[in-house]
């Protein structure tokens, strides 16, 4: 186990950037955790840190080094849990990188239920946008990442591709309301809150507007789609989200209503894991549960 203390300490050390905010972290001296880090540079033969004015930074040798470092502490927590699962008592700790819009509902909903099987497992949900999303597998900071339109990179492995239809998002006494079904043409016409651009949504609405030479001007952008919910409360503003973000509230002061797919086709949410690494059993089984969820209420790619 020695390997993986001094691996866990070259971890802290790379995500902090500092050998003292690490320290902090690890509950050691900044001197003694140096002196580690230094061991270690001698017993593999060349330095992994470049140090700089403001703390330290890994090097080109550095950066092939943490993802072995990375791997071998991610195949450790695999078998724990796998000896934790043996015993008949599934333990664990699930970290999740998710776009906004499964924050409100979908998450929730299938975290209570899994943890109502399993209360002795525990969930990070991280906010990203789709690119900080997949870089976050990539660091190792998460087991999954729950991403709509992903830039797809090789190292993502989809477990599931789920159809996803935008909504326009207004006020109940919204002119557009009425509508069964709305014409992207008629939104633009409103008022535009919406999310900024690394995210999905505002890609698909770039694409549909440049197509139609329609410009796509926001009066209001962010980067928080719950502030984005409340900026349309005017009567007057549009704002927009896939139906996995939504839930039917009659009577309620904010409705939503599918745009038409001739103007604005569905975009694809994707359930993706690090490509070759093998899951812990408690993200394993989190990742079967959410994919018979897709393949129940959703349609599947």
């Amino acid at each position: 186990m020695r390997n993986l203390t001094i691996y866990r300490y070259v971890d802290h050390v790379a995500r902090a950037g500092s050998i003292r905010k690490a320290a902090e972290g690890l509950n050691i001296t900044p001197s003694a955790l140096n002196r580690r880090i230094q061991s270690f540079e001698d017993e593999v033969g060349f330095p992994i840190f470049e140090r700089i004015p403001k703390g330290v930074r890994l090097n080109a040798a550095g950066e092939l080094i943490i993802g072995h470092v990375r791997n071998q502490l991610a195949d450790m927590e695999r078998v724990r849990s796998r000896i934790a699962d043996l015993e008949g008592n599934r333990r664990g700790h699930i970290p999740i990188a998710c776009s906004q819009a499964l924050l409100p509902y979908f998450l929730p909903d299938q975290i209570s239920q899994y943890r109502s099987a399993h209360p002795a497992v525990t969930f990070s949900v991280l906010p990203r946008d789709r690119e900080a999303a997949e870089r976050a597998l990539m660091d190792y900071n998460v087991d999954l990442a729950l991403v709509f339109e992903p830039v797809l990179m090789a190292e993502l492995r989809p477990l599931a591709l789920v159809r996803q239809r935008v909504h326009a998002v207004m006020a109940a006494n919204h002119p557009l309301a009425c509508e069964k079904v709305v014409r992207l043409r008629d939104c633009l016409q409103h008022p535009l809150c919406l999310p900024t651009a690394p995210y999905g949504v505002r890609n698909l609405l770039r694409q549909a507007t440049a197509r139609r030479a329609e410009p796509l001007r926001p009066v209001v952008e962010s980067d928080s789609f719950e502030f984005l919910r409340h900026a349309i409360g005017d009567g007057e503003s549009i704002s927009f989200q896939i139906e996995i973000g939504l839930r039917a509230t009659p009577g309620g002061a904010i409705v939503h209503r599918p745009v038409d797919e001739r103007d604005l086709p569905s975009g694809v949410l994707v359930l993706g894991q690090l490509r070759n690494r093998v899951l812990p059993v408690a993200s394993a089984r989190f990742a079967d549960q959410l994919v018979n969820c897709f393949q129940t209420r959703f349609e599947c790619v």
